[in-house]
């Protein structure tokens, strides 16, 4: 089984998980590929992650993002995911340091239960139709202003009929996954993961009657500036990658033809993870002694 590796080196104990990993290779069969910057905190040398390896599985080693970037490095291959949560949330995460011995005979086994989430790609167009196409995307896809503190004029278009102009900080483009992410802090709702539907958040609004809206799964969003443009405008995708807009082009955001597949050990559903960690619904400090 080929078994690609992406960690965050800021964890102190990445380096023991490493060990880890590689004493559990020998006992499961894996043949292990590790993104180079992880080369050092390999207790032997360990064949080096490229673009096109053909793998079974992705370990991620750290929080959300650093399972955001390997779903982004893994692109139209359907290896599923085991993220490892070494951060604060975890939200997409399954395993934890201390499970991590039975999360891998799990997967050696096939022992587990995968989560299919649908992604986003994003391309800028330019007048004359070229376009320059970004990464993988499985939270969203954001255009939102740069420099100083003022908003910018957005137009945006579902399947080319315009939905309205925002004057606001930006837009997110969210999928159902990304629903409980940057979109959900700026007003946005949740949205099941297996919900065939896209998330349209304006972020902080310049008015109050502009609210988020939900659109059909397989919509193509369409969002350009409007006059005047002046300040820097950038987009982003999962809030890792980034690019500048030009005043000229326009940002087109639909489902990916591939999606993420999410490898889950816990029992626990999807409310019960939104309780236990984004505390939903928590009135714990309203009862009474």
């Amino acid at each position: 089984m080929n078994v690609g590796v992406v960690g965050n080196p800021r964890y102190s104990d990445l380096r023991g998980l490493l060990t880890r990993l590689a004493q559990a290779a020998q006992r499961h069969r894996f043949t292990l590929f590790s993104e180079p910057e992880l080369a050092e905190l390999w207790p032997q040398p360990v064949a080096r992650l490229a673009d096109g390896e053909p793998l079974d599985l992705l370990i991620t080693f750290g929080g959300d993002g650093t399972l955001l970037r390997g779903a982004r490095l893994l692109a139209e291959r359907d290896a599923p995911i085991l993220g490892v949560n070494l951060g604060r949330m975890g939200f997409l995460t399954t395993a934890t340091p201390e499970t991590l011995d039975e999360a891998l005979a799990a997967a050696a086994s096939g022992s587990y239960e995968v989560d299919t989430r649908c992604a986003l790609e994003g391309r800028i167009r330019a007048p004359d139709g070229i376009e320059r196409p970004g990464p993988l995307a499985l939270n969203d896809v954001v255009l939102h202003k740069g420099g100083v503190a003022r908003v910018i004029g957005l137009r945006v278009l579902l399947k080319g009929e315009e939905i309205g102009r925002y004057s606001a900080d930006g837009i997110i483009v969210a999928t159902p996954t990304g629903s409980t992410a940057y979109s959900l802090s700026a007003g946005g709702p949740v949205v099941l993961p297996g919900v065939e539907a896209l998330v349209i958040t304006p972020i902080c609004p310049h008015t109050l009657a502009v609210r988020p809206i939900v659109v059909p799964g397989d919509s193509e969003v369409t969002i350009e500036q409007v006059p005047p443009v002046g300040d820097e405008v950038l987009v982003s995708y999962d809030g890792q990658v980034g690019t500048t807009l030009k005043p000229s082009e326009r940002v087109l955001v639909r489902r990916a033809r591939s999606a993420v597949h999410l490898i889950r050990l816990e029992k626990e559903g999807f409310f019960a993870r939104m309780r236990r960690k984004l505390q939903w619904g928590d009135l714990s400090d309203r009862e009474r002694s």
